[in-house]
């Protein structure tokens, strides 16, 4: 067969490779990357695996896992820290721990806080969770109060014991009331659990057990916190169980004895809705619930998704699928912004992908559609795994923070910052 001839002009020529050129922009939008602070995983901790919190004053509070200077029981890693970032007048940012773990002989005040971000109260006090104490896995509940001198003193309110209060606590939030609401990885009387911590007068803290997962059918391991609607439910995930085996969305709804009554609203198949939820959820004003799955999809990389209330119950629609390449495997709870848009982050983290990590934005279209842009791919440069939630402020820009460096760069995670551009 003859083969057909194609000529070009010169303009045709040059318009092509405009639009060569332009291809890369398209899959990654522009955006203004600064990294914030690079923890050395000394004095200053190592490996941020939980997001940022503003206070009013514009400096950002956060944790690491390891790093710090400890005394004791954790080695050359560190036990864990708790630091604060303040903005300078020129750009830059100066960071100051206001916490090292593990400074008790037997690290009864708690070691390695992982993935779970600070919250804060009203009088300016912050509350977070750790993984475990001294040789075992239980973790506690911290409060951490300003003092005039500029210090912190640390307070546990709650030591948890595996059964039946569970262990691995996760995901601070507030009642209107000032009551604690979180969740434990495992532990309860089954395989994780759904916890109320009250303050009583006297300064203490009470401990409730609101429900404790079984596995099946109503789900198994929470790994983010729960969420209030208006009426006082809550809202949550777990990674694991239902009827499938994937994972779940439940409610838990309280009665008038006190008790909490749970109902699972959706179970993960695996297939193209999705597998194994790590990330909590938000809502829309419409009611409707957003969250992500690390796996399943058409590519099995993972989704975002949306449930939304209808006659039979709840019903699940992707909005988008994730792809290995430079975003695969989100695992954070995503965030709204004023306009309605949605903002995430990829781990990466799961089936060997070849990617380090990215910021993703996903805006709502007609006809129900959701546009996906990618932000920044992380890519070791200079780090990657951003396990964690995103934060804004004011002027929308994002902040977070990624657990890794990569090769040549003498950091062991970083906080970033994101200026989002048109």
């Amino acid at each position: 067969m003859r083969q057909k001839k194609f000529w070009f002009t010169i303009g045709e020529i040059l318009a092509l490779l405009v639009m060569a050129l332009m291809l890369p922009a398209l899959a990654v939008a522009a955006s203004k990357y600064k990294v914030l602070h690079r923890f050395t995983g000394g004095a200053d901790g190592a490996n941020p695996q939980g997001g940022l919190v503003f206070d009013p004053a514009g400096s950002l509070y956060g944790t690491t896992m390891f790093g710090g200077m400890s005394p004791t029981n954790c080695g050359r890693s560190g036990c864990g820290t708790v630091f604060k970032l303040t903005p300078n007048k020129d750009g830059s940012w100066t960071e100051k721990v206001l916490y090292n773990f593990c400074l008790l002989t037997d690290c009864s005040d708690g070691v390695f806080p992982r993935n779970a971000s600070l919250i804060f109260d009203t009088a300016g006090n912050l509350y977070g969770t750790t993984d475990g104490i001294n040789n075992g896995k239980s973790g506690v509940v911290f409060k951490l109060t300003p003092n005039s001198d500029g210090s912190w003193t640390e307070e546990v309110l709650h030591t948890f014991t595996d059964s039946p209060d569970g262990s691995l606590p996760d995901g601070l939030i507030f009642d209107t009331a000032g009551n604690l609401y979180g969740t434990t990885e495992l532990g309860g009387v089954g395989v994780g659990t759904v916890f109320e911590l009250t303050p009583n007068s006297d300064g203490s803290w009470t401990e409730s057990l609101l429900y404790s997962f079984t596995g099946s059918p109503d789900g198994a391991i929470p790994l983010a916190g729960v969420i209030f609607d208006a009426a006082g439910n809550l809202y949550g995930t777990t990674s694991n169980g239902g009827a499938s085996g994937q994972g779940t969305v439940f409610k838990l709804t309280p009665n008038s004895n006190g008790s909490w009554t749970e109902s699972t609203l959706y179970s993960f198949t695996g297939r193209k809705d999705g597998a194994m939820p790590l990330a909590g959820l938000a809502f829309d004003p419409a009611g409707n619930l957003y969250g992500t799955t690390v796996l399943g999809g058409s590519k099995d990389w993972g989704v975002t998704f949306m449930l939304a209330p209808n006659s039979n119950g709840w019903g699940e629609s992707v909005l988008h699928n994730f792809e290995d390449h430079p975003a695969a495997a989100p695992q954070a709870t995503m965030i709204f912004d004023a306009t309605g848009n949605l903002y995430g982050t990829t781990s990466n983290n799961y089936n060997n992908s070849r990617g380090k990590g990215a910021v993703f934005e996903l805006t709502p279209e007609s006809g129900g559609h959701w546009g996906y842009r990618v932000l920044h791919a992380f890519q070791n440069k200079p780090a990657a795994y951003p396990f964690d939630s995103l934060v804004l402020d004011s002027a929308g820009n994002l902040y977070g923070t990624a657990a890794d460096c990569g090769r040549g760069y003498k950091c062991q995670g970083v906080a970033f910052e994101i200026e989002i551009t048109p």
